[in-house]
Order: structure tokens, then sequence, then C-alpha cells
């Protein structure tokens, strides 16, 4: 029997700071969002830019590194699994919320490589589903 992984590779850049929180577990989680642009011809023959963005999380010792060496611009590569979730907002309305949860993160900016910056990838501790408390 043949298994089939569930991997997400992107790379992009963040369009904010990183913010990161800590649970009630006491857990660390960096939230982050990422944006890819790809390009297509049109049926006309036109060419077309689109930018699509993507939710990324990040936990424990990742999290820490993304805080300390990322910020609006940075130019990363995230590897991950797509994970589904869902949650009861405020109003008492149930809300579905599809991430990206990175085990590695490298940082793809020479600029900031240059400097001496060192890449914030790190293998993150998996976590059970549900176990995160975010209501983002």
């Amino acid at each position: 029997m043949s298994t089939l992984k569930n991997r997400v590779q992107l790379m992009g850049h963040l369009g904010a700071d990183p913010e990161l929180k800590t649970i009630d577990s006491g857990a660390r989680v960096a939230r982050l969002r990422i944006a890819t642009n790809e390009s297509y011809k049109t049926a006309s023959g036109d060419w077309k830019d689109e930018t699509m963005w993507h939710s990324v999380t990040a936990w424990e010792k990742l999290a820490e590194r993304i805080e300390q060496r990322l910020h609006k611009g940075s130019f990363v590569m995230v590897e991950g699994k797509l994970v589904n979730r869902t949650f009861t907002d405020a109003n008492g309305m149930k809300k579905y919320y599809t991430e990206v949860r990175a085990n590695n993160i490298m940082l793809l900016d020479k600029k900031q490589a240059e400097q001496g910056e060192p890449a914030a990838n790190e293998s993150a501790p998996a976590m059970a589903e549900g176990d995160d408390g975010l209501p983002f």
C-alpha cells in the first residue's frame, strides 16, 4: 500500500511582521501571512499576475526564531502541511479555516542573510489537532 503525504512548500514574502502568541497551554505560536505570485496568459494572450495570500503557523522554537529573524518583506521558503480547523466565533457561528503548519522556514533574503542573519529553519514538534486554542 502506498502512503500519501500532506506536504506544502511555498516561496514568498511576509506581508506583515510575524505575530507571536503564548496560548493557554503555555505553547508559543507564530502566525505569518505569506504572499506568493503567479503569472499566467489569459485567453486574449495578455499576461496577468495574481497574488495569493497564505496563512502559516509555526510552533515553539521555530516560532521564537521567526520572531527574532523575520519581518515584513522577508523572502522565505516554508515547508509544512495543510491543516483544516474549525472554531466558534464570538457570535456562536462555526468558522472553517485552512492554514499551513510549518515545520521548516528558510530565509531566502540575500541582504538579510549577508548581514549575518541565520535562517529560521528548525523542525517544529508536532502539535495535536485542536491543541492550539487559536481563533485565527
